[in-house]
């Protein structure tokens, strides 16, 4: 009996052992392909191009114009450790791998904000693990060159707010009819929802599922420590 079980715990560590070089080796291949879906991106567009035909857009919000509840609101519900991170959060990226591993589906990315840019900017919305690798590099590019302000800039100016609405400044005037730094507490917040599902969630389409989505991003915002579960019950309250 002691030799068949330590014979089954040598199949089993060999087994693990194996799988893990395997994952390894898998890895590795799809780092290289990424790597050099990066280069051919940067080699045709650098990034300092990308980034100065984005900040030269008309009408670029700049960071100290944006309200404090909206940045609060997109990093609560987009990537909660970005003044931390150099450009990719592991927790995160954890976290969704196992949730991908669980539902045996690529549901999640862990993406941050910085590799959102990247993505939108240079690669297509196909998920595909050499991708991820290629915006991981451009993120890390992005982040060694440029603010955290500035790359906050960067991604509110360019996402889709819905309603062919592209870019915060956009979105403000096309739904509220202001300026970015103009907008109430309640619009703020919902701006910074919409982009997570935007053809969903736009205001001229569906105002009740755009509300719905509100209200998850206060409820994200209040397990962030943004705000107080008061403050989130009263600002859902108060109406456009």
């Amino acid at each position: 009996m002691k030799r068949l079980l330590k014979g089954m715990l040598r199949l089993i560590t060999g087994l693990a052992a194996l799988a893990i070089v395997a994952g390894v080796a898998t890895a590795g291949v799809f780092a290289w392909k990424g790597y050099n879906m990066y280069c051919d991106a940067v080699e045709q567009t650098p990034i300092s191009e990308k980034v100065a035909s984005i900040q030269s857009m008309d009408g670029y919000v700049h960071f100290d114009e944006l309200p404090d509840i909206y940045i609060e609101a997109v990093i609560s519900v987009e990537d909660k450790r970005f003044f931390s991170h150099g450009g990719i959060d592991p927790i995160a990226i954890m976290r969704a791998a196992w949730n991908d591993i669980r539902t045996m589906s690529f549901v999640e990315g862990g993406s941050t904000i910085t590799q959102q840019i990247a993505k939108n900017e240079y690669f297509t919305q196909e998920k595909k693990m050499e991708r991820k690798f290629a915006e991981v590099f451009v993120a890390f590019d992005l982040e060694a060159a440029y603010t955290k302000e500035e790359i906050f800039e960067m991604y509110v100016n360019t996402i889709y707010f819905g309603s062919g609405y592209y870019g915060i400044r956009a979105a403000a005037e096309g739904y509220y009819g202001c300026e970015p730094s103009e907008l109430t507490d309640y619009q703020a917040v919902m701006l910074a929802g919409l982009p997570n599902a935007p053809s969903s969630y736009s205001l001229d389409v569906n105002p009740e599922l755009a509300s719905q989505r509100m209200g998850q991003v206060l409820d994200r915002m209040v397990e962030c420590d943004r705000i107080t579960r008061e403050e989130a019950d009263a600002l859902l309250d108060e109406g456009p």
